[in-house]
């Protein structure tokens, strides 16, 4: 699986996207400064959005549209399935 995922700095705050196959791994990059120089300058690390796809070029796709969005549909998509901005990494231990 291939995961397009939101992090965020706080609720509203700083929004990060990106695209990996192992959403645990890369989230423990960002955390620790080895994953994007923009994630770790802006303090970028809390999970509050993921899509899983079966292809990466539809994982790719979506991250590029998503990039593209203004920011208000961002956070509109993020609080239709995530309203209290709760930070979902959590779930990764039991897998996406």
């Amino acid at each position: 699986m291939y995961y397009v995922y939101i992090l965020a700095s706080a609720r509203h705050g700083t929004l990060y996207i990106g695209v990996t196959n192992n959403p645990a791994r890369r989230l423990a990059q960002h955390k620790t400064g080895k994953g994007s120089k923009f994630a770790q300058a802006y303090k970028v690390f809390r999970l509050v959005y993921v899509e899983g796809y079966d292809r990466p070029s539809d994982a790719i796709a979506r991250e590029k549209q998503l990039k593209k969005w203004n920011r208000d549909w961002k956070i509109r998509l993020i609080e239709a399935d995530n309203p209290e901005w709760s930070d979902l990494s959590p779930l990764l231990v039991q897998g996406y």
